[in-house]
């Protein structure tokens, strides 16, 4: 390859580091596919367990805080430890999830799109175009109360207020042994999400679905609504200029309305349903490890990812010397993406063309067959060759290198 300009950023992304195989893959993406054709200027935070347990998992909080004052941020997958990896790695305690910390701080909403091509067609025959799915990342069952009961009685929903309102509700009068759950969320967490998936679906131009159950859940779920409802007032005539619009509908009517959908919408969802409905849209659409996500604030802050995990299996085999084929697409993705919003908000054409042509390089690697082996089974219409990690984005290096005349 011969010497090309680098092309050059004003600010720094956010970088964080993570665990295992996305660790080594991290790497090799940089040094293949990034440092030879960008100056690359980066905060850098390492993510890893090793470092989150040796700073009581400051760094997370660090990161965060740095997404927040620079802007845009690309982080690599995390290990989310429980009590295997708490021996494994001898760590102090059992921190909590990277993403779940970083989505906290930020307020921010999780969109998650597949990465769509040719030689992969959707489980579902009617799908042409990704569907992205926007999962709220606060509340419900992920921060619930659960009472297990072993007699008869009553339980109660109490609500004491600070200025002294009480509101008692009885839940259920039990003649026998049962369970009780109590979920909350918070009218501000809505709200953000609310503005987070209407300001999305302006930046990428796609109408937007919302659904929940509210003929069911008419206080927990009628809140959702009519918040959604209220904060699209602020965006409608953005909607009506760009030519989308703001769709709501019940969940299960909105279940069966994307199954026979062409795609191209983001379907916003309530923490759980977006918990369910994302791996059910990335495995349709062929794998979890073509699935990208980015975290958006409702102040327009962004951090990219992958949505898969470290690829455990993978790492071991890495240890022992062994070659492996993990794919690194979701990963790339969050990189492009990264650089993209970061040039878009620098007024950086060259970055942003890089990200673009970073991208098309790899969908030309991909659509001649070349490809990990997790999708050799997948294609249709090629020749597939399995290649290893590394093979793989050398492959895609040669074809960035020539539509960036390197």
């Amino acid at each position: 390859m011969k010497t090309m300009k680098k092309i050059k950023m004003t600010t720094p992304l956010v970088e964080m580091d993570g665990d295992e195989m996305t660790r080594i893959l991290w790497k090799m993406i940089k040094d293949e596919l990034i440092l030879p054709f960008v100056d690359l200027k980066t905060e850098y935070y390492d993510l890893g367990l090793p470092n989150r347990d040796k700073t009581s998992d400051q760094v997370t909080i660090d990161s965060a805080n740095a997404t927040k004052r620079l802007g845009v941020a690309v982080k690599c997958a995390t290990i989310t430890p429980n009590v295997q990896r708490m021996s494994e790695y001898n760590l102090h305690q059992m921190w909590k999830s990277p993403n779940g910390t970083i989505r906290a701080m930020l307020d921010g909403t999780v969109f998650r799109t597949p990465i769509t091509i040719p030689s992969i067609h959707p489980a579902v025959k009617f799908w042409k175009k990704p569907i992205t799915i926007a999962r709220h990342a606060y509340g419900d069952v992920y921060r619930d109360v659960e009472i297990q009961t072993h007699e008869p009685g009553v339980a109660k929903l109490v609500f004491e207020g600070a200025s002294g309102e009480r509101i008692e509700e009885i839940i259920h009068e039990f003649s026998g042994p049962g369970v009780i759950e109590g979920m909350h969320n918070t009218d501000q967490s809505i709200r953000s999400f609310a503005h987070s998936c209407f300001k999305y679906a302006l930046d990428v131009k796609q109408t937007l679905w919302f659904a929940t159950k509210d003929t069911i859940s008419k206080k927990y779920d009628g809140r959702f609504k009519a918040i959604f409802e209220e904060v699209f007032q602020e965006y409608k005539e953005a909607f009506d200029a760009a030519g989308i619009e703001y769709f709501y509908t019940l969940i299960d009517d909105a279940v069966a309305r994307v199954m026979r959908s062409e795609g191209g919408f983001i379907w916003a969802c309530k923490n759980y349903d977006g918990d369910v409905m994302s791996d059910m849209v990335s495995t349709a659409f062929g794998s979890l490890a073509m699935m990208t996500s980015v975290l958006v604030s409702p102040d327009g802050k962004y951090e990219y990812e992958a949505a898969h995990g470290t690829v455990t299996r993978h790492y071991y085999k890495y240890l022992k010397g062994e070659e492996t084929s993990t794919n690194p697409m979701a990963t790339i993705f969050a990189w492009s993406g990264a650089f993209r919003k970061r040039g878009e908000i620098d007024n950086l054409p060259e970055l942003v063309n890089y990200a673009n042509q970073l991208e098309q390089a790899c969908f030309d690697t991909l659509n001649e067959g070349l490809e990990t082996k997790d999708l050799v089974s997948l294609s249709e219409g090629v020749a597939p060759k399995g290649l290893t990690s590394l093979e793989f984005l050398r492959e895609i290096r040669a074809r960035l290198g020539k539509r960036l005349g390197a």
